[in-house]
């Protein structure tokens, strides 16, 4: 049986009411302070060549010209206090979030090996 794919929450940097969200780096902040909820850095990544992570749970990103944090799901298993946290900033600065389903990596792949036209 085929392993289900991870529900992740895309939250939006705009409003309800179509306001963009301030300040202009609130999506790395946000990350950044869930950085800490993930797999471990590595040795290497200490010290003064050491330098900031993004969790694979809660990760900045861009879709088109609006800033956007991805939440996954699975942040709930493993620590749910953080996972009601991110979605409560949402909710309490009144931000868009859209549920979806990730996309699994051989999502393109056919089946038959024959190319669709």
């Amino acid at each position: 049986m085929a392993e289900e794919a991870p529900t992740e929450y895309f939250i939006q940097g705009i409003t309800s009411k179509g306001k963009k969200f301030r300040p202009s780096d609130w999506s790395e902040r946000l990350a950044g302070v869930m950085s800490s909820f993930g797999p471990k850095a590595s040795a290497n990544a200490r010290g003064p060549n050491a330098y900031l992570r993004y969790s694979l749970y809660v990760r900045p990103t861009m879709i088109g010209d609006l800033k956007v944090v991805v939440l996954d799901s699975r942040l709930k298993d493993i620590e749910p206090m953080a996972f009601n946290f991110v979605l409560n900033f949402a909710k309490d600065n009144d931000l868009v979030v859209t549920e979806a389903c990730e996309l699994p990596h051989d999502h393109a792949t056919q089946q038959s090996g024959e190319v669709k036209r």
